[in-house]
C-alpha cells in the first residue's frame, strides 16, 4: 500500500469538517481536521486525530483541553484558512473563549469542549481521546469533504425512518439484532 493509493481510496469516504482548537497562555492554535468521531455516550467522549508535528497537537498536549468546531456549509473559507501553517489564523475570526480558554469559532454548527482523557501515538498522528465537558449546536447544514473538495450535504431526497423503525433500532445494540 502506497501513501498515494491509500489517499486516493480514503478520499472516497465523505466526512464532516471541523477546526480543532486549543490555547496555551495567550496563544491560540487551530487546525482543520476531518478525522473526528464520536466514541462514547456515557461518558460523552470523542476522538480527534492530528498530525503530531502540528502546533495544534503540541498545544493540546500542553493545555490538556481542546475544542472541536463543526463547520457550517458557509464556512469553507475557515476550513481553508486553518488547513495551512500560516501565522495569524485567528486574525479577524470571531471567537468565544470556551470554559478552559479554547477558542470556539462563532457561527460554527456545533462546539465540543473536551478534556484530554488519553492520547495515543499512531503512525504520523496523535489520537486524542477527549471527554466532552460542554457541547452546543445550532440549526443549519454542515460543510462536507469528499475527494479533496469541500461541498454541502443534501438530505432533501431522504426520508426519515418512521417512528416504529426508529424505536426498533434504538432497542438493539449491533450484536443484538434478531436473526430472521
Amino acid at each position: 500500500m502506497t501513501p498515494d493509493s491509500f489517499r486516493a481510496a480514503i478520499g472516497h469516504f465523505a466526512s464532516g469538517v471541523t477546526v480543532v482548537s486549543a490555547a496555551t497562555g495567550s496563544r491560540r492554535f487551530g487546525a482543520t481536521v476531518s478525522a473526528v468521531s464520536s466514541l462514547s455516550l456515557e461518558p460523552a467522549m470523542l476522538l480527534v486525530c492530528l498530525n503530531r508535528q502540528t502546533g495544534t497537537a503540541a498545544a493540546i498536549t500542553r493545555a490538556g483541553f481542546f475544542g472541536v468546531n463543526v463547520l457550517a456549509e458557509n464556512q469553507a473559507h475557515l476550513a481553508a484558512r486553518f488547513a495551512g501553517r500560516a501565522v495569524g489564523k485567528f486574525d479577524d475570526v470571531p471567537v468565544t473563549p470556551g470554559h478552559h480558554g479554547q477558542p470556539l469559532l462563532t457561527g460554527a454548527l456545533a462546539h465540543y469542549e473536551c478534556r484530554v482523557a488519553e492520547q495515543v501515538q499512531a503512525g504520523t498522528h496523535t489520537v486524542f481521546i477527549g471527554e466532552v465537558h460542554h457541547a452546543a449546536a445550532r440549526e443549519g447544514k454542515p460543510l462536507a469533504y469528499f475527494r479533496g473538495r469541500f461541498g454541502t450535504l443534501n438530505l432533501e431526497n431522504h426520508r426519515a425512518p418512521d417512528d416504529e423503525l426508529a424505536a426498533r433500532i434504538a432497542r438493539y445494540s449491533i450484536g443484538d439484532w434478531p436473526v430472521t
